[in-house]
């Protein structure tokens, strides 16, 4: 299914990222447990991200998406890294997806892995947008952005100007790394509109759920805190309960302020966590 074509209603859409579990935690099929406790929220679909540390030889992302479509029946994005695969490794990957049923992708240049010598072939995720076009066009492809901007871009300007580009090379979809001031949000939108680009664009959110997790997470995605949700951290992280209880009430008023400005769609990163995925879409429940 083309996930673009969910995007045609005048409400937003609300998706979901799991990811793959690691073997100390009980392999793949614990995917079932997670997935059983996403499966009544009615996701407009369900991304998995790229399992290993972008190796190529791991095959739990396609194994997942397959899952999620023919047990679930609900549509699958399956993440691709590209900075540590060769085009040969790439063309395994594209051709074992499409023999799995799954259609759609978000392409991305990945993080580079420890000890691991990067490979040439794809060196940003406009190169991967392009190859896949070219190669595969069967596949609809998505793309990430970055509402604070990407870590690596050298100013703002600059970031935009990546992101048409990838747009231009055949990104369909973008879905936003996570962020805590939807001013920043819609800062970015507003320029994307000015450079042109006509995509739908799916607000990334993520509660977090520690104050060391996301402090960790924000110094690697380029992402800041507010003040707002930094006052929130610091009260209750002694207090676990009090500070995930919290930290969905603010996931929650960004949801609802974000349809109220008519976002395209909701990407909840769920952290393979479906009873807080549930509190939060129970609670805009009316807004879907």
């Amino acid at each position: 299914m083309n996930i673009t074509q969910l995007f045609n209603e005048k409400r937003p859409r609300f998706s979901l990222e799991i990811f793959p579990p690691k073997k100390d935690q009980g392999g793949i099929d614990t995917i079932y447990s997670t997935l059983d406790g996403l499966k009544d929220l009615r996701p407009a679909f369900i991304s998995c991200t790229y399992g290993a540390g972008g190796n190529p030889a791991d095959s739990s992302t396609r194994d997942i998406c397959r899952i999620v479509q023919e047990n679930y029946h609900i549509p699958a994005i399956a993440h691709l890294t590209c900075v540590n695969s060769t085009r040969e490794q790439i063309d395994e990957v594209l051709d074992s997806l499409a023999k799995a049923g799954v259609e759609n992708i978000l392409a991305l240049r990945g993080d580079l892995r420890p000890g691991c010598e990067p490979q040439h072939d794809f060196e940003y995720a406009c190169d991967l947008i392009s190859y896949i076009k070219s190669r595969a066009p069967q596949f609809y492809v998505s793309a990430a952005c970055y509402p604070e901007g990407h870590p690596d871009s050298p100013d703002t300007v600059s970031d935009i100007l990546n992101l048409k580009h990838k747009v231009d090379c055949g990104a369909q979809h973008l879905i936003s790394q996570l962020f805590f001031d939807n001013e920043d949000f819609y800062d970015f939108r507003e320029k994307c509109a000015i450079a042109g680009i006509n995509v739908p664009i799916e607000a990334g959110i993520m509660p977090v759920s520690s104050k060391s997790g996301i402090l960790r997470m924000v110094s690697m995605c380029g992402a800041s805190i507010p003040k707002k949700l930094a006052r929130i951290l610091n009260r209750y992280e002694e207090d676990p309960q009090a500070l995930r209880d919290a930290c969905i009430a603010y996931a929650i008023d960004q949801i609802v302020d974000l349809a109220a400005n008519d976002v395209d769609g909701i990407h909840l990163y769920t952290m393979n966590k479906p009873e807080t995925a549930k509190r939060i879409f129970s609670a805009v429940e009316s807004l879907r």
